[in-house]
């Protein structure tokens, strides 16, 4: 002889309650899920100056795609990333650089001096303008040029105390 468990009326309720709970839960998850793209956030360390209201207008004026990369979340004030996985990181607040010998370059009226060091990952930091904006580019994603072009419009709203200059420009020294 089997025994069966007999479950009482009111248990059978409640349990077939927190089932349909749970699916509700779980298609709530799914549909947020699809919303958000499933894409996750990207974690990145503020510029010691992010909280420069520059920053502030600099964030909000960040395109949606950048070198046909579309923009991901962030989770520190004044960033910017764009594509998946993200191949372009943006802070602004960082401090502003000094006399270089590092290659510069002029685009859309923003001077950038660029970091090789690290290549095909080139670092990109607005020169003359305070706060300065930092730009890392997997070159071997995106272009750096392509990068930069189109974010200038949004780095334009920092006011530009400064240019690059070629040693050729220089005063001589007596």
């Amino acid at each position: 002889m089997s025994q069966h468990a007999v479950i009482p009326p009111h248990h059978r309720r409640t349990r077939a309650a927190g089932i349909r709970s749970a699916v509700v839960a779980v298609i709530a998850l799914a549909g947020a899920a699809g919303l958000t793209g499933c894409t996750p956030i990207v974690s990145m360390q503020p510029a010691p100056e992010a909280i420069d209201t520059s920053c502030a207008e600099l964030s909000v004026r960040l395109p949606d795609e950048v070198a046909e990369q579309p923009q991901r979340e962030t989770d520190a004030q004044g960033s910017g990333a764009w594509g998946d996985p993200a191949s372009v990181l943006l802070r602004c607040g960082v401090p502003p650089l000094g006399p270089t010998t590092d290659r510069c370059v002029s685009v859309d009226g923003i001077d950038w001096v660029i970091d090789e060091s690290d290549a095909p990952r080139y670092l990109f930091t607005t020169y003359g303008r305070t706060p300065a904006v930092e730009v890392l580019v997997d070159n071997d994603v995106v272009s750096g040029t392509t990068v930069i072009s189109d974010l200038s419009q949004a780095v334009s709203i920092i006011p530009s105390d400064g240019a690059c200059t070629s040693l050729d420009d220089a005063a001589p020294i007596d």
